[in-house]
């Protein structure tokens, strides 16, 4: 029997710095804040507290820079990740308001360069579907995590990407959906999705500290690092990754002294000092359910629960009290953001690294709404203790699970080397070092390890990483003994992702091309290649298209525009072509020059 020690390893002590509510209501936050950093080992927390037009109190405690010990205050910049939607939902509703678009039409009425994986999804996906998460596409996250791809090019990729389920089946969550939705209001309005909300919601709601990406916050002389919680024991500092081309879903970084402006806009029926920023009618329908959700009810807490969603906002029943909420997480930041319509009530928790958020709020809710008391921090601790001891009492896995002993690459490693691209997810490119694969996907880095046959693994360099699974990646021979594809699975609920290897198109010069170029017979058909451009070959046949050839190496073609046709060249001694071979699945044909 295995003996396992198992203890929580120690505890750093994170001052919580940070002012005391006025409020009644609210005293003790500072102390009970102090203790949930502590014991969480968390860096740093914001808040934000309104109530009809006032604001209740707004504030920070704990660090904004670990290390440095700056403390958070009301106007340290958080990542509030997927707590943008709401704002790119609004902008939407105005465009509804001025008659430009209608959320129960289909998309392509309006945005026509957006295509599904089918037509008929096509046809009848909505703005409101597309809102409401309902379209049949989960997540595939991966595909513009880290990517560097252009807010054009990630759209182009949802063509590519299978649904899980049929449209309006059920809710799933859908980042690209709200991309797409920034991509419309930019089409219909001739500006940036950027300058849209700068100037219809920051601007108008004083929310001048809020900015929309990660440049900009760290120009910002008062923002929070992110940090995620290491071996249960301290805090790391992990960089941010530049998600601006999903900017529309998730790139919003704010403060809980701006939040609170937003916050009075929403329980005022989308008015900020008598002034409309978000329509009324907008208003109603976001906060009210549009699709269900089906989320399970916890036995702990029977009387909070989350009946569905509205239009990018998260409707339900909080202990009696009916709340209209959003989280977002993104770079170690988990944030929540929502309002209790009938209680007009809002609030806003941001931390640096997750599980601060929910208790913290949770405590002010309970403490604002007059609610009897309930220990959300021994809950969330009882749970976290509860789920890591169980993954430390089970076994570690053995290397050699799943794993077929004693196989070998097919090919030297050096033939896996190339660029593999998937029009859904981008390119995954795989380079040898040291004798040692490695796969870089969207600026992370994999050193692979060989499982068996042609699978390989790996995992994220950093530490952050090392209690990630690892990632299997199968490489596929073609008929001609080359690797000419991976796949990797990269999204629950779909086949795994192929990507094809890029052709290797060696830039020949002219001088290269010559040794090719010439009169050939093949038969009593004459074939020429000819060079154009100086340096593109091409093979004319009569009665066909002239095919334009792709060097991929060792005097090997491809034929452009047709797949699985190659043209191999023979050369002598002094390094001309003597003969070429037409290489097609119906066999080879070998044309010798004349």
């Amino acid at each position: 029997m295995r003996i396992i020690l198992f203890f929580i390893a120690f505890i750093i002590s994170i001052p919580a710095k940070g002012q005391k509510p006025t409020d009644r209501r609210l005293a003790g936050l500072d102390t009970f804040v102090a203790r949930v950093l502590k014991e969480w080992k968390a860096p740093g927390v914001t808040i934000a507290i309104v109530e009809k037009n006032k604001v209740v109190y707004t504030g920070g405690f704990g660090y904004r820079d670990l290390a440095q010990k700056l403390p958070v205050t009301e106007n340290t910049l958080f990542a509030i990740g997927s707590c943008t939607k709401a704002f790119t939902a609004s902008l939407i509703g105005g465009l509804v308001k001025e008659g430009l678009v209608d959320l129960d039409k289909p998309i392509r009425n309006y945005l026509p360069e957006l295509r599904f994986n089918n037509e008929y999804l096509n046809d009848h996906v909505t703005i409101r579907d597309m809102m409401t998460h309902r379209t049949g596409l989960p997540r595939h996250d991966y595909s513009w995590y880290g990517s560097s791809a252009t807010r054009p090019e990630l759209l182009k990729r949802i063509e590519f990407q299978q649904p899980t389920a049929e449209l309006r089946e059920k809710y799933q969550y859908n980042n690209f959906m709200f991309l797409s939705q920034g991509i419309l209001l930019e089409k219909l309005t001739g500006k940036s999705w950027e300058t849209n909300i700068q100037d219809k919601i920051f601007v108008p709601l004083g929310m001048s500290q809020t900015v929309t990406s990660i440049s900009d916050m760290e120009k910002s002389p008062d923002h929070s690092l992110a940090y995620t919680l290491i071996n249960d024991s301290f805090a790391l500092n992990i960089p941010y990754k530049n998600i601006d081309a999903m900017g529309p879903a998730g790139s919003i970084n704010s403060n809980a002294k701006d939040m609170a402006k937003w916050l009075i806009t929403w329980i005022n029926n989308g008015k900020y000092n008598g002034n409309e920023i978000i329509p009324s009618d907008h208003v109603a329908q976001a906060s009210t359910i549009q699709m269900a959700a089906g989320a399970p009810v916890s036995s702990e807490n029977p009387d909070v629960q989350n009946f569905g969603y509205g239009l990018a906002w998260t409707v339900g029943s909080y202990r009696g009290h009916y709340r209209v909420e959003h989280g977002g997480g993104i770079d170690g930041f988990i944030s929540s953001t929502g309002f209790f319509p009938t209680d007009s009530i809002g609030f806003f928790i941001s931390s640096s690294t997750g599980y601060v958020t929910s208790v913290v709020r949770n405590w002010i809710c309970d403490r604002i709404l007059g609610l009897n008391y309930r220990d959300w921090q021994k809950q969330q601790r009882d749970a976290f203790v509860k789920t890591r001891f169980a993954a430390l009492m089970q076994p570690k896995p053995s290397d050699t699970l799943g794993r077929i002993m004693n196989t070998h690459p097919s090919l030297a490693l050096s033939q896996y080397a190339g660029k593999y691209t998937n029009k859904g997810y981008g390119t995954i490119e795989i380079s040898l070092t040291d004798s040692m694969l490695q796969a870089s996907y969207n600026g992370t880095k994999f050193d692979l390890q060989h499982k068996h046959f042609n699978v390989f693994r790996g995992k994220p360099d950093g530490v952050q990483y090392q209690d990630a699974q690892p990632t299997e990646l199968f490489f596929q021979l073609s008929k001609d003994g080359k690797i000419d594809q991976l796949s990797t699975p990269l999204q629950p609920g779909v086949d795994d992702i192929e990507f094809t290897r890029d052709i290797e198109n060696a830039a020949l010069s002219r001088a290269e091309l010559e040794k090719y170029a010439g009169d050939y017979q093949l038969g009593p058909q004459n074939i020429q290649f000819v060079i154009r451009e100086e340096t593109k070959l091409f093979a004319i046949l009569p009665g066909q298209p002239n095919y334009e050839l792709i060097s991929t190496g060792n005097h090997e073609f491809k034929l452009k525009i047709l797949d699985g046709y190659k043209v191999r060249f023979k050369l002598d001694d002094h390094g001309i072509a003597t003969e070429a071979s037409f290489i097609q699945p119906n066999g080879i044909f070998v044309a010798k020059r004349k």
